[in-house]
């Protein structure tokens, strides 16, 4: 059987990071087949790289010996969820219409512009007031000129690079530098307070049992994360800003076994309250763009200040240095910046377009890594009491990929995915299940997702005795 890659040195980043045995994997190798006979990159290699990395750390936590394992099947359906999600009969959007590749005066850029007020954005910044007059505008500039008026204006935008191109500038190199994951210590402190009481539950299927998550992330990365946390047993919760509400689509996708809740934390009063919630949690998982919390007081170092037994995960789009490292992003933009989309470009319609990844895979293994990274730091304050941050990025998950062998055949076959059903507040969902096994038997959501912002800012337990108390 062809071997699964250990993605870069993480899991020698964290000394529990390399518990042995490694997680096993079962299933075919060979999923998605390349295009047009262009060698395609080891997608189907870092997805199951990345899987292995949760479940081995999730092993090492529970103290098991293989009793959690990838399945090729399973990992194959999860990295297209979204893909196979179908709501009350109806597939998902996927990108709005201002979004996807544009030509300019000497190349292409990618742009997106799902989220309303990045399409404003992207509009204001090209002087456009319809759709034609941005393909009109990104004519006149070059790629990277187009590149920078749009993120200048706080819009989302990627020049499409080559890999040389890439490797030529600044953010390569701050990229490509370091683990797949980058593990901190907290430096000790006289108000650490006292470790948290949870020690994972003997249930296979619920280990995270009691486990608390706050889950401030958005789009895929961090959502996909937090849900297998949810899969897993843990109390998560999840908070977005109510002027800034999440896609629909992507909600559904990733709001299995979590609840949902809005804070402004521009407002004190709310500010406050997950503030409280933090000092209770287990475990912060944020998403947002690097720095982009700070200002709040909830930056990593912040959080962990009174709390050194506190796991606080992290991942942004194109790192934590270099001069985009406070840029907005998404996979595609990290694809198109990086080298992949021009890997992956073809001719069409009498021209060369740029392409892309069979799926958003540097979004799911960078969720699954958030995942394995909280694991490695549970296991760890089961032993220290101290917990600890780890950060991830897009770009260096890319750069993951990127390093492995690049597949020359196309002997594929796209695994038949296993397909449940459940009523839910947006109608009956069709959905595949986690990418984890249980015993050999795949993991599954209990729970489907809740109304989008229905629930209260307390944990579960809390949220129930409060119901209790007013019956």
């Amino acid at each position: 059987m062809e071997p699964v890659p250990d993605l870069g040195s993480s899991q020698r980043s964290l000394e529990i990071m390399s518990a042995e045995p490694t997680a096993p994997w079962t299933g075919s190798r060979r999923w998605w087949a390349p295009a047009d006979g262009v060698p395609g990159l080891d997608v189907e290699g870092l997805a199951l790289g990345a899987v292995r990395a949760a479940a081995t750390a999730l092993n090492a936590l529970t103290g098991t010996t293989g009793r959690y394992s990838v399945g090729a099947g399973p990992t194959a359906a999860a990295f297209d969820s979204l893909g196979h999600l179908r709501i009350a009969g109806q597939k998902p959007e996927g990108f709005a219409p201002l979004s996807g590749f544009r030509r300019t005066a000497d190349g292409w850029i990618r742009l997106h512009a799902n989220y309303p007020h990045h399409a404003a954005r992207l509009m204001e910044a090209v002087s456009a007031s319809e759709a034609a007059d941005v393909d009109r505008a990104l004519l006149a500039m070059t790629s990277l000129e187009a590149e920078d008026v749009i993120t200048g204006n706080n819009g989302v935008a990627a020049a499409v690079r080559t890999r040389d191109e890439w490797a030529a500038t600044p953010m390569h190199a701050a990229a490509s530098g370091g683990p797949w994951i980058s593990f901190d210590q907290p430096a000790p402190s006289a108000e650490a307070g006292r470790p948290s009481s949870w020690v994972p539950s003997t249930d296979p299927d619920h280990p995270l049992a009691g486990l608390k998550v706050l889950d401030l992330t958005r789009v895929i990365a961090g959502p996909v994360a937090t849900r297998l946390l949810g899969a897993l047993g843990a109390d998560v919760l999840r908070i977005d800003p109510p002027h800034l509400p999440e896609l629909t689509d992507a909600f559904i996708d990733s709001g299995f076994d979590k609840r949902s809740a809005e804070a402004d934390f521009r407002d004190p009063d709310a500010l406050n309250m997950v503030k409280g919630l933090i000092a209770t949690a287990d475990v912060v998982v944020m998403g947002y763009r690097d720095g982009g919390l700070d200002r709040f007081g909830l930056g990593p170092g912040a959080l962990l200040a009174p709390r050194a037994d506190l796991v606080v995960v992290s991942l942004s789009a194109w790192s934590q240095g270099g001069p985009w490292k406070g840029r907005r992003g998404f996979d595609s933009l990290v694809q198109a910046a990086c080298g992949i989309a021009d890997r992956y470009g073809r001719s069409a319609d009498g021209g060369w377009k740029p392409g892309a990844l069979p799926v958003q895979a540097l979004d799911h293994a960078t969720g699954y890594g958030l995942a394995a990274s909280v694991f490695s730091l549970l296991t760890q304050r089961l032993g220290t009491g101290r917990g600890g941050t780890a950060r991830l990025s897009l770009a260096r998950t890319a750069e993951e990929l990127l390093l492995l062998p690049a597949l020359t055949d196309s002997d594929a076959v796209l695994p038949e995915p296993d397909y449940h059903e459940v009523d839910s507040p947006y109608g009956r969902l069709r959905y595949v299940g986690p990418p984890i096994m249980v015993d050999g038997i795949p993991l599954r959501y209990k729970e489907p997702p809740v109304t989008y912002g229905s629930s209260a800012l307390r944990w579960r337990w809390a949220a129930r005795a409060l119901v209790s108390s007013e019956a």
